[in-house]
C-alpha cells in the first residue's frame, strides 16, 4: 500500500548548500523529518549544480519520512546568471539593465522546458523572454530595439512627469505666499473694540 502524503513543501535552496539551519530548518523542522538526512541527499543531488539555486519540491509521508523531486532553477535566476547581473530593473521593461543573445534565451528555454506549461523549445522561449522583458533585460534580435524605444519613451515620460511636478511645487508655493500676506478678517474689528474699551 503506498504511503500517504501528509504535506508538500516547497523549497529554493543554492545546490549543495544545505543545512539544518534557517531557513530550512525554520520550515522543515515542525514537519517532523530527518533535518540532516533532507540536507545531505540534497545536496549529493545538486552536487553539479554548485552555485544555482534550486527549487525542491518534498513529500512528507506519515511516518516522518520523505521524498523529493527537484525542480529547474528559477527562470529569473538563470537570466540574471547568463545577464551577468545581481537583479533585474525596477522599473521593467522601461528600463534595459542587460541583453542576452538568443542562444542564451534557447539554453534557458532547454533548461526550464520540463516544468514550464510548453511544449516545445519555441513556447518555453516566449515565456522566458516575457520573464526577460520585465526584468528589464533584452534579447538580441528579438527585441532589444523595440525595448530600447520603449526605455526612451519612458525616461521621456518621466522627464515630463518631474518637469510638471516642478512646475505644480512652485504653483503650490506662491500660493501659500499669497495666502500667509493676506489679512485675517476679524482682526481689525478686534484691535477697533479693544481700542474702544480703553
Amino acid at each position: 500500500m503506498a504511503k500517504e502524503v501528509v504535506k508538500k513543501i516547497k523549497l529554493e535552496i543554492e545546490a549543495g548548500k544545505a543545512t539544518p539551519a534557517p531557513p530550512v530548518g525554520t520550515v522543515l523542522g515542525p514537519a517532523g523529518i530527518n533535518l540532516q538526512e533532507f540536507c545531505t541527499k540534497f545536496n549529493e543531488a545538486t552536487r553539479d549544480k554548485i552555485g544555482d539555486v534550486v527549487p525542491c519540491e518534498i513529500s512528507i509521508y506519515e511516518d516522518r519520512t520523505f521524498d523529493f523531486v527537484l525542480k529547474t532553477p528559477p527562470a529569473g535566476f538563470l537570466l540574471k546568471k547568463v545577464a551577468k547581473i545581481q537583479k533585474g530593473s525596477a522599473k521593467g521593461a522601461n528600463q534595459i539593465v542587460a541583453t542576452i543573445t538568443e542562444a542564451d534565451l534557447r539554453s534557458i528555454a532547454e533548461t526550464k522546458l520540463p516544468d514550464l506549461n510548453a511544449y516545445t523549445v519555441e513556447e518555453a522561449m516566449n515565456i522566458i523572454e516575457g520573464t526577460a522583458r520585465n526584468m528589464g533585460i533584452a534579447i538580441k534580435g528579438r527585441n532589444d530595439a523595440e525595448l530600447a524605444e520603449q526605455a526612451a519613451e519612458a525616461a521621456e515620460e518621466e522627464k515630463e512627469m518631474q518637469k510638471r511636478e516642478a512646475e505644480l511645487e512652485e504653483m503650490e508655493a506662491s500660493l501659500e505666499a499669497e495666502v500667509t500676506e493676506a489679512p485675517v478678517i476679524g482682526e481689525e474689528e478686534k484691535e477697533d473694540q479693544s481700542e474702544e474699551n480703553e
